[in-house]
């Protein structure tokens, strides 16, 4: 990831509704969401929904796939990791190996397992 792209999904990210959209995919893992089932869930206008979901796919942070014709969408973890990746390559104190951890509990699936991720917990730094 360069600095544009992590500037592209960091603004992205940095308006409530996009936010809000992307942890509810994140939270309903690779199964995703259809695209009306985000809007219902988060109260919001069918036709801003879908706005929202085109700036977080042109921010490579969320993947849509259609079934039918249903649009269902996904957090893409590897879009998210890579941004994580980004922005932790100069942490401690320039040695990124220490914080590898960090970024590969990203694309961890521990729904696997029945639990929830490190994402939906917030010990992504634990």
């Amino acid at each position: 990831m360069d600095k544009r792209d992590a500037l592209s999904a960091l603004a992205a990210l940095g308006q409530e509704t996009r936010l809000d959209i992307f942890r509810l995919l994140v939270r309903a893992g690779a199964d995703g969401v259809p695209a009306t089932e985000i809007a219902a869930r988060l109260g919001t206008i069918q036709n801003t929904t879908s706005a929202h979901l085109k700036a977080l796919h042109h921010a490579g942070l969320v993947s849509a796939t259609r079934d039918g014709r249903v649009v269902r969408y996904a957090a893409d973890m590897t879009g998210f990791r890579d941004l994580l990746a980004y922005l932790m390559e100069d942490c401690c104190n320039g040695a990124p190996e220490l914080c590898r951890p960090v970024i590969e509990a990203v694309t961890c699936d521990c729904r696997r397992a029945g639990g929830p991720s490190e994402i939906e917990t917030g010990n992504l730094m634990s």
